[in-house]
């Protein structure tokens, strides 16, 4: 029988359409996908109660098991799933490791809002606001979610909570003003994540440029969001580059978002149009509900406390254009 590789849309004219495979996949006695694998578009299927006996999709370290989460997406930036474990290779500090547990979950998620009203937010907050919204609208009833806004300083408005309402109410009021004080939020939004229920843990920032008003540096924000075991997906909404509006932390902006969240296997979405809002941050959505999870056993079983780094190589199924993956690069051993 052929095995199907599926891609999903992110975005449909009109309307968005939220597709999610919901699959948990040990491919031990599956045959490899063939040459003649055909592309479709699938509904979201729905859920199951009863779970299935997985691995839990986080980054760790437990009991020698090292477990990454991988997104693939085609040159469209669509979804891809129906790959199997042949199609990817995982590399640890450069040396080849052995693929010995593989899955596509849809696993509940614990999410962490991190939302600007700095006073330049004034005009962007409706869009923000909608966009918070539709990306509510993928998640799973075993989600839980906490809401920090900040503008001088960051402030926890709701913490951890099953009821996306509470979050969605208090946005409703929120008002801008002040200056931005990004490193500091994103720091605790990460020491929220430590009281998480879900194993797997992201961050939804959405903001319009870069920092002027943090205690935080730079640096120690990148050191702790390496340590942490949370992807970070964020927003950029930046003035066109040529826009006489746009301050220096804004020309920064970009390029700090880009390095926090590529650095945890998330993205950086920078938007330009308020009206895109919406759809990239669905888009976010689905991407958490589309992600392989890889386990392995280090060969190097040294537990020095160092930071070994990690890549993913797809072999490329016959049939299908070049595909991307994206991945955590890298983790921190244990240290007893």
């Amino acid at each position: 029988m052929t095995r199907r590789l599926r891609i999903f849309p992110l975005i449909a004219p009109g309307f968005l359409l939220v597709a999610v495979c919901l699959a948990a996949v040990f491919a031990a006695d599956k045959p490899p996908v063939e040459t003649d694998s055909k592309v479709e578009i699938v509904p979201r299927a729905k859920r199951s109660d009863a779970k299935p006996d997985i691995p839990r999709g986080d980054i760790r370290v437990q009991s020698t098991l090292v477990l990454i989460p991988v997104t693939v997406t085609d040159p469209l930036n669509r979804f891809v799933t129906g790959l199997e474990r042949e199609n990817f290779r995982l590399f640890e500090d450069k040396s080849e490791q052995k693929v010995t547990h593989f899955a596509s979950e849809d696993a509940p998620l614990s999410i962490g809002v991190v939302f600007d009203i700095s006073g330049s937010m004034g005009s962007k907050l409706e869009r923000s606001r909608q966009a918070v919204s539709q990306f509510f609208k993928t998640a799973n009833p075993e989600d839980e979610f906490f809401l920090v806004e900040f503008n001088d300083r960051p402030e926890m408005v709701v913490d951890f909570t099953t009821h996306l309402e509470e979050i969605q109410n208090r946005l409703t009021f929120t008002q801008s003003r002040g200056r931005t004080a990004l490193l500091d939020a994103i720091y605790m939004a990460l020491n929220t994540m430590k009281k998480a229920k879900n194993p797997r843990k992201a961050l939804l920032i959405i903001s319009d440029g870069g920092d002027n008003s943090s205690r935080y540096t730079e640096s120690e924000v990148k050191g702790r969001v390496r340590e942490a075991d949370v992807q970070i997906y964020a927003i950029g909404i930046f003035e066109p580059i040529a826009s006489r509006g746009r301050t220096p932390e804004e020309m920064s902006g970009p390029s700090l978002l880009s390095e926090v969240a590529e650095q945890t296997g998330g993205r950086h979405f920078p938007v330009d149009n308020l009206n895109e809002l919406p759809d990239v941050a669905a888009k976010i959505g689905v991407e958490l509900r589309n992600q392989y999870i890889l386990g392995y056993t280090p060969s190097n079983l040294e537990r020095d406390g160092k930071y070994r780094k990690v890549q993913v190589k797809l072999v490329q199924p016959r049939g299908l254009p070049p595909l991307r993956a994206s991945w955590r690069l890298g983790y921190y051993a244990p240290t007893q």
